[in-house]
């Protein structure tokens, strides 16, 4: 049995303005030619399929432009489930029907959690993986508010929802297993931050669980199973040093953040009798994407390189010095008319310096949540610390809303 792990395609998605759905048909082109050239027997998706919970017709001709072409090749069935940024009823809404082309579809949990559990058949109609389609789980999913309760009320009630469920659905799985008579493997699939997940500034990655961010454990979701398929984190890596435990990352770089990145998709083989062997696929660049940063005759020379490579680079410029933004934007616009090179954010150091803490060595904006910006923020602002607890309380509040954004989309 042979696994594709990808996740967090955010179809529709764009960088400051520049939509990219150039990349994302080369993207499921590549995607397409790698599934059959590796044989893969399943394709796990796990979560933000789109960008919005509103996706535009182009974003929705791609997805199902690519699950008709895949449904094509023979003996592969898909698994998908929704992530923070999906609409639940979109993603629902084929789900009859993508079913009779071996296409299963979860934007929200269903009222029977053995429906969250699919059994994969092999060629001969044996049962070969179990999988635990858990999709992004919302807070009206697993807990109940009561009112009064503080933030720290609601992120344990969370946090302890969010286990429960795994809990209970990995314990079907291992119940079914035990009926089948086999060691099938079980994949669990998720979309949420756990511990020890990692992020880097302007990866395009928001908070899931306010309050609660590396708090749910991987190990208590991951027991009792194989491979835990995770998306949210847009950096592909490995939890707790364990390779079966995993974020595949982004197929393409979502912000300038992470455009150094090897992006990839994870290949899990399961053999008889033993554990999983598992892969990387480097995923190929299909726009190059740079940040320039220095003073403005060090931005001007490395703008200048670009102009050579031959092919469209796409720059962000993180400047420092005394000249007013619109000069920098104004110069050096003129400087790449005409060329390859198209600037599309331009930004004074000093935005990003008033967060970073000169006392520690090597800290960085990738260092740093939502919240130590914004701590970081009053305090250079000089808000009076009586004033800071109820503004920090109001912004968490504002993020967690934000958060779920998406649902008063449906």
């Amino acid at each position: 049995m042979k696994i594709l792990h990808t996740s967090d395609w955010h179809l529709g998605s764009s960088l400051f303005g520049h939509k990219r759905y150039d990349e994302y048909e080369a993207f499921f082109s590549w995607l397409d030619s790698c599934i059959q050239k590796e044989k893969i027997d399943v394709l796990l998706v796990c979560g933000d399929i789109f960008d919005t919970g509103t996706p535009s017709n182009r974003a929705q001709e791609l997805y199902y432009q690519f699950l008709n072409r895949v449904a094509a090749i023979p003996g592969l069935q898909v698994v998908i489930t929704a992530g923070n940024h999906d609409s639940p009823s979109l993603i629902n809404a084929p789900q009859a029907l993508l079913k009779q082309l071996k296409i299963h579809v979860f934007g929200s949990i269903p009222a029977d959690p053995e429906k969250e559990v699919v059994v994969i058949s092999d060629e001969k109609g044996n049962p070969s993986l179990i999988v635990c389609a858990v999709p992004y789980l919302r807070d009206r999913d697993i807990r109940l508010s009561l009112p009064g309760e503080s933030i720290d009320d609601k992120t344990r009630k969370l946090e302890a929802g969010v286990q429960e469920h795994y809990r209970q659905v990995a314990g079907i799985a291992k119940d079914l297993r035990g009926k089948l008579g086999a060691q099938v493997p079980i994949v669990a699939m998720g979309h949420l931050f756990v511990s020890g997940g990692k992020t880097v500034d302007g990866d395009g990655v928001r908070e899931l669980y306010v309050g609660n961010l590396a708090r749910i454990r991987a190990e208590d979701l991951y027991d009792g199973i194989d491979y835990l398929a995770l998306g949210h984190l847009h950096v592909s890596q490995e939890i707790s040093g364990n390779a079966a435990m995993r974020y595949c990352g982004s197929p393409i770089a979502l912000g300038f953040g992470d455009s150094g990145q090897q992006k990839q998709v994870v290949v899990i083989e399961f053999g008889s009798g033993r554990g999983p062997e598992i892969r990387d696929i480097p995923v190929p660049k299909f726009r190059d994407i740079r940040t320039l940063k220095g003073d403005i005759d060090t931005v001007e020379k490395g703008l200048g390189l670009l102009t050579r490579v031959g092919h469209p680079v796409w720059v962000e410029v993180i400047f420092s010095g005394s000249l007013l933004p619109s000069t920098v934007q104004t110069q050096l616009r003129e400087l790449t008319e005409g060329t390859n090179v198209e600037i599309i954010r331009t930004r004074p150091l000093d935005a990003v310096n008033i967060v970073i803490n000169p006392e520690e060595e090597g800290e960085s904006l990738e260092d740093l949540s939502e919240p130590d910006v914004f701590r970081r923020c009053m305090v250079a602002r000089e808000i009076p610390g009586e004033e800071q607890q109820e503004l920090m309380d109001t912004f968490t509040e504002i993020l967690e809303e934000t958060n779920e954004e998406d649902t008063l989309a449906e």
